[in-house]
């Protein structure tokens, strides 16, 4: 699927993609794309069942991937920096392991993901039950998610979410019914066939064991963290994160 996109930046400039978190769209990097785009050519995207993108099951992280990778494809963007936040985070590593890029920026996704299904199995009635239930339930998990982002930045992306039952329950199907066992042998296949420069970038610490555990995934991988910055730190330090891609990429490109 060719997603619905923003493509900004010079053409003949070094690429960089965004893709953004669940129920969210490329919206959500409108303060990072005009910056970026001075130097760079950007297309940021919005995955299926999400944005402006077409509707189209299955919503699992390996056809997500798979779209980033054909649009990427269809724009030659065949050397680009590999940008995602929380779900996208996930989706770029998978898309790293699919197609041709330059590296990845994985932001505030841990990829071992015990803690998560068991966070998600706690609510997972509220999730399967009414519309209404579910939208409550989905904007409470995010509104506790906000942590410094100022007032009106939350407000922001609060505005842009657009939480799709049946889009959440198949992004989450594989955690849902799956063992941790299962879970890790997948993720770890996927990190394993990643061979570009790769940081995960924290706001919240994911802790030494998964330090250890990533890098021993994805011999590229570094774990970088930013403590109190939570969930999202591209947004809470806008410069400093653009300043932190700049530095990346030009230990990547040279």
């Amino acid at each position: 699927m060719i997603l619905a996109h923003e493509l900004v930046g010079r053409h003949d400039a070094p690429q960089v993609v965004l893709v953004h978190g669940i129920t969210e769209s490329h919206s959500s990097w409108h303060p990072l794309i005009a910056p970026l785009a001075q130097h760079h050519s950007v297309l940021a995207v919005d995955l299926r069942g999400h944005g402006d993108s077409d509707f189209d099951d299955p919503y699992e992280i390996a056809s997500y991937a798979g779209d980033v990778v054909e649009t990427c494809a269809a724009f030659r963007f065949t050397d680009a920096l590999l940008v995602g936040h929380s779900l996208g985070g996930a989706v770029v590593t998978a898309a790293a392991a699919m197609g041709p890029c330059a590296a990845v920026v994985n932001v505030d996704q841990p990829l071992r993901l015990a803690a998560f299904k068991d966070a998600l199995m706690s609510i997972e009635p509220a999730l399967r039950g009414s519309p209404d239930g579910f939208e409550a339930t989905m904007h409470a998990m995010f509104d506790s998610m906000a942590g410094p982002l100022d007032e009106r930045e939350a407000a922001r992306i609060a505005g842009i979410r657009r939480p799709d039952q049946a889009v959440v329950l198949g992004t989450w199907r594989a955690v849902f019914e799956s063992s941790v066992d299962e879970l890790d042998a997948t993720v770890g296949s996927m990190l394993g066939a990643v061979t570009v420069p790769y940081l995960s970038l924290h706001g919240d610490d994911p802790g030494d064991e998964y330090r250890a555990w990533l890098t021993s995934q994805c011999a590229t991988a570094t774990v970088e963290v930013w403590p109190e910055h939570g969930h999202y730190p591209h947004l809470v330090d806008q410069p400093r994160f653009l300043e932190r891609l700049a530095a990346f990429e030009a230990e990547v490109r040279g």
